[in-house]
């Protein structure tokens, strides 16, 4: 049975036009999900400039320990944002204030785990990661303040992605935004006036995340809400994990690949070329990234518009957010291949002074995204099958690109291509990983096409 809807239930997520509401959810996420990567950026640029060459490498090495990080915040926060836009779209609004708390009870369990294992071993990861004896210093002084910190990243990034699901884009976006002109700030004065090195951009960044973590506590302590956190929603509700947790694995796994993938290109990069290889990496990573995040961003904006409709039984608005939200993803991700072709040198000269790391980057930059145009689709059609709750899918979907095709050719092109083959597994990954989500997406569509608004969605194999 529904329940009364609170006033501040985002209803027009089943009436309004498609374009206008995904214009309306994905903007803000993507300049949330931008600036939340420029933050990163700032980090590298200020660290490249006024720590050296040696620091930046250092940074690249917590590359894999940050997306195990960012792994286990995705399992749970992900999970969580997704069941409240479905619950939401059903009028289930008592469900949804209980997913809230829960998210917020099973990210402290889960960041508090994380923290205590990778602390107690933290030298023998950050080798096993790829570190030096020249770089593992600046990596363990920047990973001990990060994982001081973990249990506020993972509330963080949790609740900040319930707000928007929730109906709230843009108080999430502002809060994102003010995280990004925090920690500039506390860059600024930590490295280049205290002089903290690379430990400075560490407390920059969980100082801006704790002051937005506050401010997400006021906003859901307020009965005003739709969703607000009551005494009850924080006693954990073991099938609210259990369903969160099989709907954020997906991206869990993601994250999770992303950090093997990373320690294994790291190692690559060792053994072909040395910590100069590791700091061209990390220069590389950050400038992706950032186009990563745009799609990423569209993906926030596409999921409680799709979850919404899934649950309304509203297909027609589910098929249409999803071709629009391709669109403008392939339309990012290939501006980010234009610019890597043909702008690679101006690009990473802003991480360094380093003639040598700027001709390696630009080099490394022009071959890894080269094929990066494709990779937008594969992205936001992961997505849908998340949204939808087919969980094998897009546990599938998530592997492929990074672990499943990635992986062996990191192992398999540099026997043929030596060192280059490090950086051209990238777009060969990007092909194979286009044409099996392309393969999956028709069969998925083909389904849908059988559905009309308002039948029941047992053909899809949906877990929600």
């Amino acid at each position: 049975m529904k329940e009364a809807a609170p006033a501040s239930a985002p209803l027009e997520l089943g009436t309004e036009d498609i374009s206008t509401l995904l214009r309306k959810y994905a903007i803000p996420a993507i300049i949330a999900m931008t600036a939340s990567s420029l933050y990163n950026i700032v980090d590298s640029i200020f660290i490249g400039r006024c720590v050296g060459t040696l620091a930046i490498s250092g940074l690249a090495i917590t590359f894999p320990l940050m997306n195990l990080s960012a792994a286990f915040g995705t399992l749970i926060g992900i999970g969580g944002a997704t069941m409240v836009s479905v619950f939401l779209g059903r009028k289930w609004y008592k469900p949804a204030n209980k997913v809230l708390g829960n998210t917020f009870t099973l990210n402290v369990l889960t960041g508090l785990l994380f923290m205590i294992v990778a602390l107690v071993w933290l030298d023998p990861i950050l080798r096993f990661f790829g570190a030096s004896d020249d770089t593992l210093p600046y990596a363990r002084y920047y990973m001990v303040i990060l994982l001081y910190g973990n249990i506020i990243t993972h509330l963080y990034f949790g609740l900040n992605g319930i707000m928007r699901s929730s109906g709230h884009p843009m108080t999430a976006m502002y809060l994102t935004l003010f995280t990004v002109i925090l920690n500039t700030v506390l860059d600024a004065v930590f490295i280049y006036v205290l002089d903290w090195g690379i430990q400075g951009a560490a407390w920059a960044t969980i100082l801006s995340q704790t002051a937005a973590f506050l401010v997400i506590m006021y906003f859901f302590s307020s009965a005003r809400t739709t969703l607000h956190f009551t005494f009850k929603s924080f006693i954990p509700d073991w099938r609210i994990a259990r369903d969160s947790l099989a709907i954020g694995f997906a991206p869990f796994l993601m994250n999770a690949a992303a950090c093997v993938v990373t320690m294994i290109i790291n190692q690559q990069l060792q053994d072909y070329f040395g910590d100069m290889g590791i700091a061209s990496f990390g220069i590389c990573n950050r400038i992706s990234f950032l186009f990563i995040m745009v799609c990423l961003g569209l993906n926030q904006g596409m999921q409680p518009i799709a979850g919404y409709n899934f649950g309304a039984k509203l297909y027609s608005r589910v098929k249409s957010v999803y071709n629009r939200t391709v669109f403008w993803a392939t339309v990012v991700v290939t501006i980010a291949t234009l610019l890597s072709l043909f702008f690679p040198t101006r690009i990473v000269s802003a991480f360094t002074h380093d003639p040598v790391l700027i001709a390696d980057s630009a080099y490394a930059l022009r071959m890894m995204n080269c094929a990066m145009f494709i990779v937008g689709f594969h992205i936001i059609t992961t997505n849908l099958f998340q949204c939808l709750g087919m969980v094998r899918q897009s546990i599938f979907l998530s592997l492929i690109r990074q672990l499943i095709y990635l992986v062996p050719l990191l192992y398999l092109l540099p026997l043929w291509l030596g060192g280059d083959g490090i950086w051209w597994s990238f777009p060969a990954s990007d092909v194979l990983s286009f044409v099996t989500a392309m393969i999956m997406r028709f069969s998925l569509l083909r389904k849908f096409d059988s559905l009309r608004d308002g039948d029941e969605a047992d053909i899809l194999g949906s877990k929600l």
